[in-house]
């Protein structure tokens, strides 16, 4: 099956010569959850904007579902539906009213019984005769996704789609996300809640300063990358790691109470216990272990300061 979303050797250079993507190139899948990572200025929004035919690239293409989004752009911009950071619209319109005018502004004939689908999923049904101007933030974030699945798109994008709203929020949209995936919904987001990209996520994009650092499956980059951390808390301090443990690449506290041994996820099985062996060979004893193991957010960082 070809890819939904094709991106070609894409860059654009504003005319201030700020160069805001070099180079990037790689595929998106139908169906997948793709959670895009990057600092502020990274080039995340540059590169949505692109997709959805609201900026033109300086060079390189983009194609949506097969067509160009610059040659083709009522075609591409039909099958996305982006839910962007901030609320821009009519305030004294009503919840059913906005949606509604969305669906129609992508082509679509009146459809109130799906609007009122849509609306009942985001629990903003109750709420559908209500002006704007009266909904709280949370619930003005909703009627965003509601008008971005008005048009029954087959791309989503979600551009920081939880910040600053509460838990419930963040749960129930999380909650629709799945629903819509299992549907064939295909769905990029953008966001700085790392811990949300590792949970809900397929794959992860990271871009920084213009330029995409990778793209990959979440639980392969996991194994690639991630890293386990034993920490061995000794019963009297030592000055130094014994020569006897170099080969361990163990890192001693300040304390001198506690050894830190980081290993690969995939290593085999059995060298934990060879390592407390050779520490009681060592004449090191302890009376405490714990682990932990690399988040996405220890890789995100990682990532991006070994490329400042």
């Amino acid at each position: 099956m070809p890819p939904i979303i094709s991106i070609r050797s894409l860059s654009k250079t504003y005319a201030n010569g700020f160069k805001a993507l070099d180079d990037v190139t790689f595929d998106i899948e139908e169906g997948e959850i793709l959670a895009l990572l990057g600092p502020n200025g990274a080039g995340k929004t540059t590169l949505i904007s692109i997709i959805c035919g609201m900026t033109n690239p300086s060079v390189g293409s983009v194609t949506v579902a097969g067509h160009d989004v610059v040659t083709e752009f009522r075609k591409t911009r039909g099958e996305i539906g982006l839910v962007p950071q901030e609320l821009t619209t009519d305030m004294f319109e009503t919840v059913f009213n906005t949606v509604s005018f969305s669906r129609g502004l992508n082509g679509k004939k009146a459809n109130p019984a799906l609007i009122d689908q849509i609306l009942r999923d985001l629990s903003l049904f109750d709420k559908r005769n209500n002006a704007l101007r009266e909904l709280s933030g949370g619930m003005k974030r909703r009627v965003l996704i509601a008008k971005a699945l008005s048009h029954e798109p087959r791309i989503l994008f979600l551009d920081e789609p939880t910040a600053g709203v509460d838990v419930a929020l963040r749960k129930d949209m999380w909650q629709l996300v799945e629903r819509l995936r299992k549907t064939g919904v295909t769905i990029i987001l953008t966001t700085h809640y790392i811990e949300e990209a590792q949970e809900i996520a397929d794959r992860i994009g990271v871009i920084d300063k213009g330029r995409l650092l990778l793209v990959e499956n979440k639980d392969a980059l996991m194994r690639k990358l991630g890293k386990k951390q034993l920490a061995i808390n000794l019963l009297e301090p030592i000055a130094s790691v014994p020569d006897s443990l170099s080969a361990w690449d163990l890192v001693l506290n300040e304390a001198g109470d506690q050894l830190v041994y980081s290993y690969e996820l995939d290593k085999n099985d059995g060298h934990v216990g060879r390592l407390l062996q050779a520490l009681e060979a060592a004449g090191l004893h302890f009376d405490d272990l714990s682990t932990r193991q690399t988040s996405l957010e220890d890789i995100f960082v990682s990532l991006i300061g070994a490329k400042a």
